[in-house]
């Protein structure tokens, strides 16, 4: 299956099971401050078992494409968790996990697993916004001796600020869907009309003053 087919059936999926929601009359608020007129919660997946195989075979066969080197996947806390330990199992590869913050007790760990020195290591995020979280636990990876070789995430919003922040970090980024075919999806299940359309493209284009 190519990568434009993969992209729009996972995206289809992710609509139809409500993991992806489209509200460009009554936006929802991210914590940023941002209105949006998405929300995209891909850990609904991990509840259906035939969508959740779809997603860890498809992640699997991006990674060996793309970081065919790869000794370790590192998944993003909280949702990228799951999601990487079925890919490093799929893959039969070491499996770490990095928090958003050192635990406050303990060894108060930043990064749980076995930490091995110049290890090579593919990040597993569920889902890309503007790249901040993501980048600051690539950041977290390097710091504690890993070699970051680059991310893969099941979703992207598509931001160019995203792209940006990623191309400056030198990491490079795949994931398995993205907005765009999300919007074509959407079209094809009937479940935007034009106007909504041209809400959902124009917030895509300029997210943080959209809805002001």
């Amino acid at each position: 299956m190519d990568q434009d087919r993969i992209s729009l059936e996972i995206a289809t999926h992710l609509l139809e099971i409500k993991a992806i929601k489209l509200k460009p009359k009554r936006p929802f608020t991210w914590s940023s401050g941002w209105k949006s007129p998405i929300y995209c919660d891909n850990r609904l997946s991990l509840s259906y078992p035939t969508i959740r195989t779809l997603i860890k075979n498809e992640l699997s066969q991006l990674v060996r494409n793309k970081f065919p080197d790869v000794e370790c996947i590192a998944g993003v806390a909280t949702a990228g968790i799951p999601q990487g330990a079925l890919l490093a199992d799929s893959l039969d590869l070491p499996f770490v996990y990095v928090r958003s913050s050192p635990k406050g007790h303990g060894l108060e760990n930043l990064i749980e697993g076995v930490v091995t020195k110049r290890q090579k290591v593919v990040i597993m995020e569920d889902l890309v916004s503007t790249g901040g979280s993501s980048l600051k636990a690539a950041e977290a990876l390097k710091a504690s001796g890993f070699k970051v070789l680059g991310m893969v995430a099941i979703f992207t919003y598509g931001f160019e600020l995203a792209a940006e922040n990623f191309r400056n970090a030198g990491i490079p980024l795949h994931t398995l869907s993205s907005y765009a075919d999300m919007l074509v999806a959407a079209q094809n299940k009937g479940m935007v009309s034009e106007k909504d359309l041209m809400q959902l493209k124009s917030w895509r284009v300029d997210p943080e003053n959209w809805g002001k």
